[in-house]
């Protein structure tokens, strides 16, 4: 786990606005792609993007020439998976601390006078993996959350390759009626996990057409689906104010950027 010298600032607040995006590029691993990213990010307005799939090595923190900072998880020895999270040179002030988890999660913690805020990026296997990897997935998933301080808010988002489906019923703790498509195995795990641990997936809540709420296109166009997730803890859940997809942030991939709207939403006797 590694700890930034000073804090000096707070992320979140009653009366502003933080804007968080999911996205999976495919790779970071190309010539001049992450300042692409880090462009894309600067005009959609986003504070923190948390990326799956970018491909890189081992774990690091790096600040790029447009001034963000990147911190970032990846296999040891093999270009693959690989997850970060790219922060805005101005929040990078309220970061508390991060731990590279695996190449397909990491966590960061930031600070706020109200509540602190956890972000886990998360890059899980596909629907048509092994059930044992998905299964070493989501226990490597539960321990990092069972970590997560009871008062924080929690966002756990990006590419959980879950489809979760339309149909809320016996679910309605964690998902709303606005879902897409038929759910899979991948989006049973991932509403169980939601279940057991008061999670609620955000892109379920509000009722956008479905260009705005579908995530992945196949490479002819024809099939799309909504497998990227901006999922927040029951407690903050007023406090997520729009999921919304982005189609017009592109990086030559078969992901749309996903975008989250939070403003502090106080709670009576609240605690940091």
């Amino acid at each position: 786990m590694t700890s930034p010298r000073r804090m000096i600032k707070s992320l979140l607040g009653p009366k502003e606005k933080l804007c968080v995006g999911a996205w999976n590029v495919r790779t970071m691993f190309e010539t001049s792609k992450t300042a692409q990213v880090a462009d894309e990010m600067q005009i959609c307005g986003l504070d923190i993007l948390g990326v799956s799939e970018c491909l890189w090595l081992k774990s690091g923190k790096m600040r790029v020439n447009s001034g963000h900072t990147i911190l970032y998880s990846g296999h040891d020895d093999k270009h693959q998976s690989g997850v970060g999270i790219m922060i805005s040179k101005e929040k990078i002030k309220t970061l508390l601390e991060w731990e590279p988890i695996n190449d397909r999660l990491i966590r960061a913690r930031f600070n706020s006078k109200y509540c602190k805020l956890t972000i886990i990026q998360c890059y899980a296997p596909t629907n048509d993996a092994e059930e044992e990897i998905k299964d070493d997935f989501y226990e490597q998933l539960q321990m990092v959350v069972s970590k997560v301080p009871q008062h924080d808010m929690l966002l756990m988002m990006g590419d959980l390759n879950a489809k979760v489906g339309a149909d809320n019923t016996d679910c309605e703790r964690s998902m709303g009626k606005h879902g897409c498509g038929i759910r899979n195995d991948n989006g049973e795990r991932l509403i169980d996990f939601c279940l057991n641990n008061n999670l609620v997936i955000g892109g379920t809540i509000f009722p956008h057409k479905d260009i705005h709420k579908l995530t992945w296109k196949s490479p002819d166009g024809r099939t799309t689906n909504q497998i990227d997730h901006m999922i927040i803890n029951n407690k903050w859940r007023r406090s997520l104010y729009d999921v919304k997809v982005y189609r017009g942030a592109d990086v030559n991939g078969d992901h749309y950027l996903l975008k989250a709207t939070i403003k502090l939403k106080l709670r009576r006797n609240h605690q940091q």
